[in-house]
């Protein structure tokens, strides 16, 4: 298989995928909670889209991180949180309900924002002669295809067809983790030569990014007197980025495999940091009763 294919073709197809199985598991009395607990919902949101993203920029200016390898990381806090999010949500005992709501509203939000947002900061850590180009428009209309559009194909199939949806999710579940761990370690393979560079950078970087932004969440929700269980569902959707989505828009959207290797080495770190952190927070007991949700990863 040619390498234009697997990019330009396979990954997106990939990720639509993975993006038709969260909507397999929503429906629209799900997103309740952005009514039910709007302080929790709009907290979460805050930090995932404005503190997320200035935090990405602040690790990249105290390591003096250039070019594309800055971009990357960019990419990758501008993206919204993933299933796994949910899966790490779920073991520490958090709202998963709310992880989910979370996970739903950005990703529906991130194909209007990440551009704009992208653009600005690729003016501001490019130099002249290393600009790339992103057409707002064709980016959007990309990002809408692969991500907003897979999710209402789903919500509508859990709708008439609930299921099948039911069944179907399960499978999409094994598939994304799968398909993460093959693209990361193609990519690996095909940066061999300069991953020992590469990891010793934006390794660093990415765990670092990851580690602050789950302490950092944690503590937003606590001093924002959000029961436990809230807690641990914001920590956990902040520190957990969308890898796949990250490595598409880096690999297929700007066509920079640099810009993919902060997602990559993100990927590798985030299944250990957050086990860690979920093995931590679950040894914290939930004193509220958690509402009963539709939610629940199975």
């Amino acid at each position: 298989m040619k390498a234009d294919l697997l990019i330009q073709v396979v990954l997106p197809a990939a990720l639509f995928i993975i993006m038709l199985g969260m909507g397999l598991a929503l429906k629209p009395l799900d997103f309740k909670l952005v009514i039910a607990k709007p302080k929790a919902v709009i907290l979460g949101i805050f930090a995932q889209m404005l503190m997320l993203p200035l935090l990405a920029y602040l690790v990249i200016l105290t390591l003096n991180i250039e070019g594309a390898l800055a971009v990357g990381l960019m990419i990758l806090a501008l993206c919204p949180g993933g299933t796994t999010s949910n899966l790490y949500t779920y073991l520490a005992k958090g709202d998963v309900a709310l992880s989910v709501t979370l996970t739903s509203v950005v990703s529906l939000i991130a194909p209007f924002s990440v551009p704009f947002v992208l653009l600005f900061f690729m003016d501001l850590l490019l130099g002249a002669g290393d600009q790339v180009n992103l057409p707002l428009l064709k980016t959007i209309i990309q990002l809408l295809v692969i991500t907003v559009l897979p999710i209402s194909l789903g919500m509508l199939i859990n709708r008439y067809k609930p299921n099948f949806a039911q069944s179907a999710e399960k499978s999409v579940k094994v598939f994304s983790v799968a398909f993460l761990i093959l693209i990361v370690a193609g990519i690996v393979v095909k940066n061999i030569s300069h991953m020992g560079n590469y990891f010793a950078q934006m390794g660093l970087a990415s765990l670092i990014l990851n580690v602050l932004c789950m302490v950092l969440g944690f503590t937003l929700a606590k001093l924002a007197k959000l029961n436990l269980a809230q807690q641990k569902s914001i920590a956990i959707e902040i520190g957990f980025q969308n890898g796949t989505l990250a490595i598409v828009i880096a690999l297929t959207l700007l066509q920079n495999t640099e810009m993919a290797i902060a997602a990559t080495c993100y990927s590798l770190l985030m299944f250990l940091t957050g086990a860690v952190f979920t093995f931590i927070l679950g040894r914290f007991q939930n004193t509220e009763a958690l509402e009963p949700s539709s939610n629940v990863i199975k």
